[in-house]
């Protein structure tokens, strides 16, 4: 059985803490561009590890490319065994994060795919929730 969570449909409303912290190289020129730390925790369902897994290792060309457009980068999404927690990090320019980016079609239907296999919201977003950042050294 599982637990009851708390549902936080977007992170649009939400104040987070986060940094500005390095210079994103695109072309032959360097531009400044502002890019925030943002941790997030997801709950997979026991005896999905596999298919969580085999799922993302094949995502789909159109999501990553939006994920990519969106401004979201050195994204990594961590798995704790003894717990099923998915621990997610990414770094953001502008104020959406991958987890905020269900209004497009592509999104909803990973949302749709993955909802079997992980804890969800009513709109099959995963229940995310975000971290706070507490230490940082670059």
């Amino acid at each position: 059985m599982l637990s009851k969570r708390k549902i936080f449909p977007t992170f649009a409303n939400r104040k987070q803490r986060t940094n500005t912290f390095h210079t994103k190289t695109i072309g032959p020129r360097a531009r400044t561009t502002t890019m925030k730390r943002f941790a997030f925790k997801m709950f997979l369902k026991p005896g999905f590890e596999a298919e969580y897994e085999r799922r993302h290792a094949a995502l789909w060309p159109e999501l990553k490319k939006q994920i990519k457009d969106a401004g979201v980068g050195n994204y990594s999404i961590y798995w704790d065994r003894d717990t099923n927690i998915l621990f997610g990090y990414q770094e953001i320019e502008g104020e959406q994060s991958s987890q905020d980016m269900g209004a497009d079609e592509t999104t909803k239907r990973w949302w749709a795919y993955m909802k079997d296999i992980m804890e969800t919201n009513p709109d099959n977003s995963p229940v995310t929730v975000p971290l706070q950042e507490v230490f940082h050294l670059d």
